[in-house]
């Protein structure tokens, strides 16, 4: 009797050894697919990043020396010509006068009754002409430009921009061969206040309201922003008549005192 005690003893303890081996088995699956579970949820949440493409230290987009206009019947017509030359660049047939005679939005600045001088806000219209006047800003020159494009039944439209780095311009632009329009000054000559008007007119692009002063900046000049390396920035530039280049903090400096517009045509 006490023999089969034993033996009985001893298979219930071999069968609890087993259910624990055999828990213990199952508690570490379930660790390892648990696990698994979080790595995967870790991978679907946070993807690996693939590397994108490194910016060329220079690019310049092909014959835009032959595009280039000297500025020499139209006097303040420097974003008429950087129009023309930019858009013949793109393919376009189009002359500086074309656009200057059909195109601008033009308003001239002139002395009322009272002796006060009174203007355009430039964002809104073109203060005088291309032919004898002070200028024009972005949102305005978009806006004739979208015109002469849906005159050629065009699908590329003009677009506006501000606070758009330069660097950001070639790497998004320049390196895929598409001409930026910037406005900076000539020569990269330093700005001033040259000016002053009473606005008279404005669009929805204004940044004054009728009976505001309006600055204009001696100096203020449009390019064609075409190429760059690791120190320069290059132009078609009419006021050059050639390609020009210049430093490229300068230029920065420039452009963002004369509020970091540009043009892009796409």
């Amino acid at each position: 009797m006490r023999k089969k005690l034993v033996i009985i003893s001893s298979l219930v303890f071999i069968v609890v050894v087993l259910l624990v081996i055999v828990s213990s088995v199952s508690v570490s699956k379930i660790e390892v697919e648990a696990n698994q579970r979080k790595a995967m949820e870790a991978v679907t949440e946070s993807p690996i990043e693939t590397p994108t493409e490194a910016m060329p230290a220079s690019s310049m987009i092909p014959d835009v020396e032959s595009k280039v206009i000297p500025q020499t019947e139209l006097k303040a017509g420097c974003e008429t010509y950087a129009c023309t030359m930019l858009m013949n660049i793109l393919g376009f047939d189009l002359d500086e006068f074309n656009f200057a005679d059909n195109y601008l939005d033009c308003h001239y600045v002139y002395e009322d009754e009272d002796g006060n001088k009174v203007g355009p806000d430039m964002y809104s219209a073109f203060a005088g002409t291309a032919y004898a006047g002070w200028g024009v800003y972005a949102p305005s020159m978009a806006k004739s430009m979208n015109k002469y494009l849906a005159d050629q039944k065009s699908e590329l439209k003009a677009y506006n921009y501000e606070n758009i780095p330069l660097e950001t311009l070639c790497k998004d632009y320049i390196v895929n061969n598409i001409p930026v329009m910037i406005w900076a000054t000539t020569d990269m000559q330093e700005p001033y206040v040259f000016d002053t008007w009473t606005v008279n007119y404005v669009d929805e692009n204004a940044r004054t309201k009728i009976g505001d002063s309006f600055n204009w900046y001696a100096h203020e000049h449009c390019l064609v922003l075409v190429g760059y390396d690791e120190n320069e920035y290059y132009f078609d530039d009419s006021a050059a008549g050639a390609v020009s280049h210049f430093e490229k903090a300068l230029v920065e400096e420039r452009y963002q005192q004369l509020g970091s517009q540009c043009i892009v045509v796409k």
